[in-house]
């Protein structure tokens, strides 16, 4: 395991090499091979999309590349080959595939979606079923990967169709202004050291049946499955087909690395599976960034509801009033007020209410359910601190296919979840002082005062 990882390593090292700012372009390109996916890069022309699939081809041995550029009026003999005139002689429609893409291993295909119904037609089930009908003969295509190629996608219902082969979609745009230097002083790349380690088919055939065994835990399926729920509240739906694919891609992720369980952070792959643009992957990443750190029902919204809810139900006590009552246990109609002078006591109209009081009971219970909320509270905090530790180990080693600046910004997210739980433990704090002083009752054995506990919050 841990050689496959350096031979990985090696790979995607020499991959980059040349390359500017098409780091994550570079490990999707290579992980969608792995799991024997395909990968579509949405930009304009010039952004080295044809570059990275050839030099994707040399990281596997033995294998035949195949390019082309479709227009409106390619036709199909350009893709699958020309007819055969000898098989016509023998009244077979059968084409010469020898050089084409259903005898192609990694293939480059530009502008993929300017292609005619019928070559899109017949290249999905070459690129879902790896199989291609040649004549009545369907023959099986040793086709490990596809790099399609756009400047955008038509939203058409055949396109979409197409669209759904492809489980990994990347926008590229022009180096930054902070890169343009370095692509300007850029040497030719050296890609000896890809092409010696190469992956064979046959170890290619192993990645992939060994880790089919890769366990993914229950918190990665429960943030599978809150992502899902998200994305159809935004109106995207995501087959139960392309879910399934998912989760191979991230047990090969897992694999790759030597792991045995996928990870939470391997889930920084999932937005370029589910999003169709630039815009809704860059939502579904902040969505996913957010996410992290939610354990259960512990997480910093449900903990900012319930400190609101415990405050609003002190201030309510706090104001709250009762009828006043005499020693004899009757409303108090007159109360006598002396001048201090020896004179007769004079008599007034008395305040028929006064600030509640509260038994002993009482406020135990307000302040032992804010003591167990403070109690949760500090649990939470303290595995959102193991939290961010396991998040520093992987920031400080990405792994193959970790984006650092994703981790960075899952660290400021986490940060501030930190932040805000320490806000909210003082809140608390105050609320618990608060229940505290609430004015008791003289005769604790007297009826109970207060309000009924507050509705618990999810």
């Amino acid at each position: 395991m841990a050689a496959l990882r350096q031979r990985l390593a090696v790979l995607i090292a020499g991959l980059e090499d040349g390359l500017v700012e098409r780091g994550t372009a570079v490990r999707l390109a290579l992980l969608a091979a792995l799991a024997g996916e395909h990968l579509l890069l949405v930009g304009p022309p010039g952004t080295a999309k044809s570059e990275l699939a050839r030099r994707l081809h040399r990281a596997f041995a033995g294998g035949q590349y195949f390019e082309r550029l479709l227009t409106r009026f390619s036709v199909p003999e350009e893709i699958f080959g020309p007819l055969s005139i000898r098989a016509l002689e023998d009244d077979r429609y059968e084409r010469r595939v020898e050089g084409y893409l259903p005898t192609a291993t990694i293939a480059f295909i530009d502008e993929v979606f300017k292609a005619n119904s019928a070559i899109l037609n017949a290249l999905l089930t070459l690129l879902n079923e790896r199989e291609f009908d040649n004549g009545a003969l369907r023959l099986r295509c040793p086709l490990i990967s596809v790099v399609g190629a756009t400047n955008e996608v038509p939203g058409d219902e055949v396109a979409a169709a197409f669209l759904d082969r492809f489980l990994l979609r990347l926008h590229l745009g022009p180096v930054a202004d902070a890169a343009f230097l370095d692509l300007l002083g850029m040497a030719e790349p050296d890609v000896g050291g890809v092409m010696e380690q190469a992956l064979t088919v046959e170890e290619l055939a192993a990645i992939r049946e060994e880790s089919v065994v890769v366990v993914i835990p229950e918190a990665v399926a429960v943030l599978l499955l809150d992502l899902r729920r998200h994305l159809a509240g935004e109106g995207l739906y995501v087959s139960d087909r392309r879910w399934r694919k998912i989760c191979r891609l991230l047990q090969v992720a897992a694999f790759a690395e030597g792991r045995d369980a996928v990870s939470l952070w391997d889930a920084w792959l999932v937005p370029f599976c589910v999003a169709t643009d630039a815009e809704r992957a860059a939502q579904v990443s902040e969505w996913y960034a957010r996410r992290l750190g939610v354990f259960e029902v512990l997480d910093p919204v449900r903990f900012r509801r319930v400190v609101e809810g415990f405050e609003a139900q002190l201030e309510l006590e706090q104001n709250a009033s009762d009828l006043n009552y005499n020693a004899d246990g009757r409303l108090s109609m007159f109360d006598e007020v002396s001048d201090g002078k020896q004179g007769e006591a004079a008599l007034r109209m008395p305040s028929f209410s006064r600030k509640r009081r509260y038994g002993v009971a009482h406020i135990a219970a307000r302040t032992g359910q804010v003591r167990q909320l403070l109690g949760e509270l500090d649990d939470y905090g303290q595995r959102l601190a193991a939290f961010r530790a396991e998040l520093a180990g992987r920031v400080a080693d990405p792994g193959l296919w970790g984006n650092p600046e994703f981790l960075r910004q899952a660290d400021r997210q986490l940060a501030a979840s930190a932040e805000e739980v320490a806000v909210l433990r003082a809140r608390l704090g105050q609320v618990l002082a608060g229940f505290d002083a609430l004015p008791r009752l003289e005769d604790a054995g007297a009826g109970e005062g207060g309000l009924p506990a507050p509705m618990a919050v999810s």
